[in-house]
């Protein structure tokens, strides 16, 4: 007997109706796994992003739904290995919110002010880490997280038991003396190596003047499309053969059509 025929639906049920005869009927999505499966993760989540940065709420909702996708996924395929089901993950995710927020759920002596309300999060953010049986104050700091956004959360963590810098010139004479290092060194591996100390200490830097390090590399990355994509639009047909003083020339032209 065929089974009966799914239509689109706001019904979480449906969604991972869905998925279950995707994972039983689709060649592609049966041979799926959790490695495969997080890449897709990892660039639905940015595509959220990127919807927002640019005030796309017309796709935002087919961005987050693209997103929940790669959760039911994930729960699906963990189902399937007797490991947990969605609820599970709905579960977790509600005893979590709740448990973090008793100034919200019904612990009128916990609502307090926000400092108060900072130093209990962070009581219990060490209790979970304890429970997990992770002993650094570093253990739950996602790997997979980018590079620069890591490198934040590390120092953050770093920065709450005092091993920091109090002020924003040292972090400037820090960056200097990289710099040096990266001009310093002798082999591809030391360069590397000092290339990555200096960005750590730009994260540091903008971690101090309160600045996502993150957002800030990705609104440059938009600036330097936009007025790469002017001088191709200049130069046309003449793009890679006009010379780099041209071409610079046209840069400082579009840099300064966006100030006026």
């Amino acid at each position: 007997m065929s089974e009966p025929e799914l239509k689109p639906s706001r019904d979480m049920a449906v969604l991972l109706e869905v998925m279950k005869r995707l994972r039983e009927g689709c060649p592609w999505d049966k041979v799926q796994t959790f490695d495969t499966i997080a890449p897709y993760t990892i660039e639905e989540a940015y595509e959220v992003a990127s919807a927002i940065a640019d005030r796309d709420f017309e796709a935002l909702p087919g961005e987050l739904g693209d997103l929940l996708f790669q959760v039911v996924f994930h729960a699906r395929m963990a189902e399937e290995e007797g490991r947990f089901d969605f609820g599970a993950v709905v579960e977790a995710v509600t005893a979590k919110m709740i448990r973090r927020h008793p100034h919200v759920f019904g612990d009128e002596q916990a609502k307090a002010d926000a400092a108060s309300q900072k130093d209990f999060w962070e009581k219990l953010k060490a209790g979970e880490r304890s429970a997990a049986g992770q002993t650094s104050l570093l253990d739950d700091v996602a790997s997979a997280l980018p590079a620069l956004t890591r490198a934040e959360k590390l120092q953050r963590r770093a920065s709450s038991i005092g091993f920091d810098w109090n002020d924003p010139a040292h972090v400037l004479d820090k960056i200097a003396e990289e710099a040096r290092e990266v001009l310093d060194a002798q082999s591809q591996d030391e360069r590397e190596d000092e290339i990555g100390d200096l960005l750590f200490v730009v994260a540091n830097l903008a971690r101090h003047l309160k600045v996502d390090p993150e957002a800030a590399l990705r609104r440059t990355n938009a600036k330097f499309t936009r007025r790469f994509q002017f001088i191709e639009g200049v130069l046309g047909e003449r793009m890679g053969q006009a010379s780099l003083e041209e071409m610079e020339a046209l840069w400082q032209k579009a840099k300064a059509a966006e100030k006026a």
